[in-house]
């Protein structure tokens, strides 16, 4: 017997994606495809749905979904730490369903940003830089703000951001700056710097191609049958 599955924003690149890979799978059937401006009463047919919409968007689709007692992957970028917190009331209201926020599918950018954090307690001075292509509508990125949350979460203490009031010198995520780059040619990649005494490190991973969210993107939605509570990125799923 296979998981019913209903994706919304299965036009855009991510969802067309998961649609493709729910089709050729043996455990997931795809019963709805939903636009951002669909009904989103269409997910009721399915048994989970996946978020893969627009940052407006998901907040209707993850308390529609919820409220209807549907298990949720939210895959759409903007949910940060504290942006999350908000839907504490209606998480509790509902403990029996289960609701994954992945903010990057990529199995090597989430190691990179794991990686990371034993450098954090280490070093002070902590930077990022995360470039997108053109189309990307939000900055800074989802996995650029997840990142700089788990640095802080293993900080004793502030990271260095000399001149954070400057607008040149990025935006200050849990304090730390963070730059965001939106250019042609490019599809994602991201630079955790650390710099020290005399010396500098930095954590790079580079998207070269779509493919890379695969295997993410089956694990996450595979986590999220059967799951009940908020769990929040893929180290999680991969139990890193």
């Amino acid at each position: 017997m296979t998981t019913s599955v209903a994706v919304v924003g299965s036009t855009g690149k991510l969802g067309s994606q998961l649609c493709q890979l729910i089709r050729e799978s043996d455990d997931f059937t795809l019963v709805a495809e939903l636009r951002s401006t669909s009904d989103v009463s269409e997910v009721l047919a399915a048994d989970i749905v996946v978020d893969v919409s627009l940052p407006q968007v998901s907040k209707s689709v993850i308390e529609f979904a919820v409220t209807h007692g549907k298990n949720i992957l939210v895959g759409t970028s903007g949910w940060s730490r504290e942006r999350i917190a908000t839907l504490e009331p209606l998480f509790a209201a509902h403990p029996e369903v289960g609701v994954l926020f992945v903010p990057n599918f990529s199995l090597g950018s989430t190691v990179a940003a794991h990686v990371a954090t034993f450098l954090a307690e280490h070093f002070d001075s902590i930077e990022i830089v995360e470039t997108h292509g053109l189309t990307k509508v939000d900055s800074p990125s989802g996995t650029a703000v997840a990142t700089a949350e788990k640095i802080a979460a293993v900080r004793a203490g502030d990271v260095v951001a000399p001149h954070a009031e400057q607008r040149a010198r990025g935006e200050l995520i849990e304090g730390v700056p963070v730059h965001s780059l939106r250019m042609a040619g490019t599809l994602a990649k991201q630079d955790v710097i650390f710099g020290g005494v005399g010396e500098t490190v930095t954590i790079s991973h580079l998207t070269s191609s779509n493919q890379s969210y695969a295997a993410g993107l089956m694990a996450s939605l595979r986590k999220t049958v059967g799951l009940t509570g908020v769990v929040v990125g893929l180290d999680k799923v991969l139990d890193l």
